[in-house]
């Protein structure tokens, strides 16, 4: 193994200003990964934030990447409303009954206070332990959900897209409401001691809205919701494409975007160079089912794709590894940026 030479915050930020670090860094988004570290149920590991804590710690010095990752589960955001939260034995939690049900329910939503959410204190005292282990040498990486994208979990997916296209009055007060959460909530996890926000919108994607709806919604709240937070953001499409709006997402002032596998690594490369650093793109549901030669030459490839002149974080293209994924295949990928990702790079 190559003894590193910087800081894993060193090298990431180095990274992010389109500059090559000692090697590429890595993200692995473990989410649920810790429970198993800790012998307990995925309900039981996210009952509180210090085992979230203690087990992220453990997933660090275990696989030796590049952050730490106190994401607890996307429905958080609505369970902080009273939404219901469905547990799995071997799955990331997901919403349960639509909070809105109604248009008319939009006007009854009132303002969570973050500090007063039992769900969302739990998630800061998760960054708060973390920072006091990591201190400034690991990047912690928060999360939020897009205020564009959130209403999926918020009133189901089918009801928010009729929304988006036919209703503009009850459309624009659901923005309005979800803009002041995400701002809050994202202020309240740097001010815990996150280096960083993830900010999940993969409705703005192009797999699912085309790039004219885009402009008139997904680009507008993120530009006025990304300059509202307080430290740099990293937008996710979890899964979805990016290439025909690099551009827009450049000009929202984000820092990065999480890639799909299902777009070209050196082509957005070579769109992105100098204006967005790019995540991704490893694929998660294949990586279930990865040999340790299928992730060594998984990763090469994406490094020779994308590593050179930096701007490059390797991940996996969802934003949270299944739990399915097997210690082996992760040893395999960290052992293969260990071979591959030192620069100067050897194609």
């Amino acid at each position: 193994m190559t003894v590193k030479t910087m800081t894993s915050m060193e090298r990431v930020m180095t990274a992010l200003q389109f500059k090559e670090p000692d090697r590429v860094p890595l993200f692995l988004l473990l989410t649920m990964h810790g429970a198993r570290e800790l012998g307990m149920s995925i309900r039981d590991y996210f009952s509180s934030g210090e085992n979230v804590a203690l087990g992220q710690m453990m997933l660090l010095k275990k696989y030796g990447h590049d952050c730490v990752y106190p994401f607890f589960y996307a429905p958080v955001e609505v369970e902080a409303r009273g939404g219901e939260v469905i547990y799995r034995d071997d799955g990331p939690p997901n919403s349960g009954e639509p909070i809105i049900k109604k248009y008319d329910d939009i006007m009854k939503l009132k303002q969570v206070s973050v500090k007063d959410s039992p769900p969302l204190v739990k998630v800061l005292k998760a960054i708060e332990l973390l920072k006091s282990e990591a201190g400034d040498q690991v990047p912690i990486i928060g999360v939020v959900m897009s205020p564009f994208s959130v209403p999926v979990m918020q009133m189901g997916f089918d009801r928010y897209i009729e929304l988006m296209y036919e209703n503009e009055a009850y459309f624009n007060k659901l923005m309005e409401i979800n803009e002041e959460f995400c701002v809050e909530w994202a202020n309240a996890q740097l001010d815990a001691g996150a280096a960083a926000i993830c900010y999940f919108d993969p409705v703005s994607s192009t797999s699912i809205i085309p790039r004219s709806k885009y402009l008139e919604t997904g680009f507008k709240i993120a530009k006025r919701t990304i300059g509202r937070i307080k430290g740099p953001t990293a937008t996710h499409m979890a899964s979805g494409r990016c290439f025909e709006i690099t551009g827009d997402l450049a000009e929202t002032g984000t820092a990065a975007v999480g890639v799909s596998v299902d777009e070209d690594l050196s082509i957005l490369k070579s769109r992105c160079r100098g204006r967005l650093s790019i995540i991704g793109n490893l694929n998660g549901i294949e990586m279930r089912r990865w040999s340790a030669e299928k992730a060594r030459d998984t990763v090469r490839q994406a490094i020779v794709d994308a590593g050179a002149g930096g701007g490059f974080i390797l991940s996996d293209n969802h934003g949270e590894i299944p739990f399915q994924v097997p210690e082996e295949v992760l040893f395999s990928i960290t052992e293969a940026v260990e071979q591959f990702g030192y620069y100067p790079l050897n194609k």
